[in-house]
């Protein structure tokens, strides 16, 4: 995580509650008010972008595990339709047209780990060749966080958040905290972020925050404004992919979008079977 200013953390130490002599709150005062509040709302919106990240990376997978062999399948025949035109024509151009197909269809590397083990040496896998033939498939592997594993996320990424650190030290220590309680969280394992909830209650007690002049309050809210900046990128950008704008389309119920996008690729399998079937009798 991009980390922040030197000297430029908020201070909420006990001196900075007090009025001037007119009875009027400091400048130092109300600064420190609107740095904790850019520092909490930066901190929900944070939250909100990992988890929407997260359901875009989850949803992806299952999308590749459960689309990609028809997709493949749909490519192949493609590249027989073409080359099936080809035969009967010998027009060059039909010919550069099969060329083109074949090639869209030729393995490239680490093409297995893309598809999740849908593929084996014989080309689909069983898994595969069953969802394609309708018959029953195992599920794929969905990992989508419980309604309780949100809760202990978000007190976590509150309670530990590296922006809140008040030196260079504290702010490793929060980072590799919530390093690993992204990677539970991105797992869904409830269990073991309540083992983190524990492990960071037991932990060392934040340090005070002592008083901090006016202009490292300004330059603390500069660089939140330009953290949002980015978060704001990077939102933009999941909502804009092809998962996020997917995952817009349907966000209550994913999994049915697939199943209508599967029906509709089998739909077009068929389609190209009987295609190539009437060029090939």
């Amino acid at each position: 995580m991009e980390q922040a200013p030197e000297g430029s953390r908020a201070s909420t130490g006990s001196g900075s509650g007090s009025a001037s002599a007119s009875g009027r709150p400091r400048p130092e005062e109300r600064l420190e008010r609107a740095v904790r509040t850019a520092e909490q709302a930066l901190i929900e919106y944070e939250i909100a972008v990992e988890t929407f990240r997260i359901e875009v990376e989850n949803f992806s997978r299952l999308h590749h595990q459960k689309l990609g062999p028809m997709y493949t399948r749909l490519d192949e025949l493609d590249a027989q339709i073409a080359e099936a035109k080809a035969a009967r024509t010998g027009d060059p151009e039909d010919i550069r047209a099969a060329h083109d197909a074949r090639a869209r269809v030729m393995p490239m590397p680490n093409v297995e780990e893309l598809f999740h083990d849908w593929l084996d040496s014989d080309g689909l896998s069983p898994e595969a060749t069953a969802m394609l033939t309708e018959q029953p498939v195992r599920a794929p592997e969905r990992v989508r966080p419980s309604d309780e594993a949100r809760k202990l996320y978000r007190e976590l990424a509150r309670k530990a958040h590296p922006d809140l650190a008040q030196d260079e030290k504290e702010r490793a220590r929060r980072d590799e905290f919530i390093a690993r309680v992204n990677a539970a969280y991105g797992r869904g394992d409830e269990t073991l972020l309540r083992e983190l909830a524990e492990e960071w209650a037991a932990g060392p007690a934040p340090q005070e925050r002592r008083p901090s002049r006016s202009e490292e309050l300004y330059a603390r809210l500069e660089w939140l404004t330009h953290r949002k900046e980015l978060l704001t990128m990077v939102a933009r950008d999941l909502e804009e992919s092809a998962i996020g704008a997917m995952l817009r389309m349907a966000p209550d119920d994913p999994d049915r979008l697939l199943d209508e996008i599967a029906e509709q690729l089998l739909a077009q399998v068929a389609e190209r079977e009987a295609e190539l079937v009437a060029l090939t009798a």
